[in-house]
């Protein structure tokens, strides 16, 4: 399928869906961008606000050198330009949460200009360019708790009765980058796909713990459609998107909410709109608001942030193995295909997972399928990151594959029990499962001349044309050897003696 055809089977009612994401990852300081104060989760509220954190009369902030840091090394993993001199903006706005009335951020010069992530939809190679990524601090968070019968509201002031709102500032002034990519997504399963391929790489490089659940990794969607040719629409934003199968949840409905607008006669009004989970539908927050009316200038507090060469080389030099260079190695020294090197990759636990199992079986291709499969599996079901199993024993449970001591069938068996008890030994289960495959050529022989002599309906129906009919014999041949016969071997047998 060539590019435009594959853009038309995107299209969504005749509408093209144009996405750009914003994803702001939490960087993993253990101060804040701008003073000393922890950036520990789950304090008790405004125990970690500093006095510079609220911009208080006579404070000064100071730029926090690791969170600089982490921005480099993000821009060199994208391929992305390190500006050599940027400058830190007050974005001027008014909420609650911001109580000193502006946020420090970068505007027209950011630490990270352009750069591209590259990701897989399917088996389909994707890119999205990166228009920016700056550095700025967090604002606080709203608590409302609801009173009831007279008692105090969850979590409030234990002498309050009733409803209550209140703000917890430990999260302003914890450094953010933000990342923002050009409209190059169309479908949300392509935007998810790219918020996950950036989650895997933020995490692999340690500068963000990819906590989503704690808003560590949050992204906004913005969202238009339009028809094929047509100028790009007018967009809205979806905020605060915590996680995937949410992103993907509100990005389908604001997609179908736009074209019943457009298709009523209506037009789409810039706007940020919240998602709603329980009901599944995104709603108006309030009227998007452009640069002009943040009133960004130059922070009079903040000198101009210099990176020299010397600071990009040190930094680039420190640099982990980035999952492209892995996955290109993994094709290169293991032989796996570009998708199978991509799915290897998915985190940096998974990958050193994979090349210990690979190295120490000597069979990688087989080591991926059983990881991308059973292990993947047994990891979704049970809602776990980590996998319980030692590489050492899947390794070895893999040799037993490869040189047909048990079947996949048996393989299966076998690891729900190394599964359970963390490890043990994969030959020691093995023989006492009784699960080794038979390497009795002459009583394989004899089994299958019995299965033929005493199924003569199934091998009329096979020589009849019907191929059901084989595989009914190849089921009796392997009940008759008690699941031991290695089903390739019954199966050539089987062929050779019906030819």
């Amino acid at each position: 399928m060539n590019s435009e055809s594959a853009r038309r089977a995107a299209l969504v009612r005749g509408f093209e869906v144009v996405i750009g994401i914003e994803t702001h990852a939490q960087l993993s300081t253990r101060s804040k961008i701008f003073s000393g104060a922890s950036t520990a989760f789950g304090a008790a509220p405004n125990t970690q606000a500093s006095a510079v954190d609220l911009a208080l009369p006579g404070t000064l902030p100071v730029a926090n050198r690791g969170a600089v840091e982490r921005a480099i090394r993000f821009g060199l993993a994208v391929g992305a330009t390190i500006a050599p001199v940027s400058i830190f903006a007050r974005k001027n706005y008014f909420y609650p949460d911001l109580p000193k009335g502006y946020q420090i951020s970068q505007y027209e010069t950011p630490v990270v200009q352009g750069g591209a992530v590259d990701f897989f939809v399917g088996d389909v190679a994707h890119r999205v360019q990166l228009t920016r990524a700056h550095l700025e601090e967090d604002a606080g968070k709203s608590l409302h708790g609801v009173g009831r019968d007279g008692e105090p509201g969850a979590g409030g002031p234990l002498d309050f009765q009733g409803d209550w709102s209140g703000i917890d500032l430990n999260r302003a002034g914890t450094p953010l980058l933000e990342i923002v990519t050009e409209p190059d997504m169309r479908s949300s399963t392509e935007a998810v796909e790219y918020a996950r391929a950036l989650h895997t790489l933020v995490v692999w490089l340690g500068i963000c713990d990819g906590n989503m659940q704690e808003g560590s990794f949050r992204c906004d969607a913005n969202v238009s459609v339009r028809r094929p040719g047509a100028p790009l629409g007018t967009r809205r934003e979806i905020k605060n998107l915590n996680s995937f199968r949410f992103m993907q949840q509100a990005i389908d409905y604001e997609v179908q909410w736009q074209i019943d607008l457009i298709e009523d006669g209506g037009s789409v009004q810039q706007a940020t709109v919240l998602f709603d989970a329980e009901h599944g539908e995104t709603r108006a927050m309030r009227s998007k608001e452009d640069a002009h009316d943040y009133r960004y200038f130059p922070d009079p507090d903040l000198p101009p942030l210099a990176i020299g060469v010397d600071w990009i080389e040190r930094v680039r030099t420190a640099m982990p193995e980035l999952p492209r260079e892995r996955a290109a190695r993994f094709q290169s020294e293991y032989s796996l295909g570009a998708y199978d090197a991509s799915m290897m990759t998915q985190s940096l636990k998974i990958a050193e997972y994979f090349e210990a199992t690979a190295v120490a079986s000597g069979e990688p291709k087989l080591g991926a399928n059983w990881i991308m499969g059973e292990i993947s599996r047994r990891l979704n079901a049970a809602g776990l990151d980590d996998i319980p199993l030692p590489p050492g024993t899947l390794a070895a449970l893999i040799v037993r594959i490869a040189d047909r001591t048990i079947s996949n069938a048996a393989a299966r068996q076998l690891l729900d029990s190394l599964w359970e008890g963390g490890g043990g030994d994969v030959d020691a289960l093995i023989d006492a499962r009784g699960l080794r495959q038979m390497r009795d050529a002459g009583e394989l022989d004899r089994i299958v001349d019995e299965v033929i002599a005493t199924n003569p309906k199934s091998v009329a129906e096979f020589r009849a044309g019907k191929d059901k009919a084989f595989n009914a014999l190849v089921g009796q041949a392997m009940k008759a050897s008690r699941g031991k016969a290695d089903p390739a071997d019954v199966s050539a047998l089987l062929r050779k003696k019906l030819a």
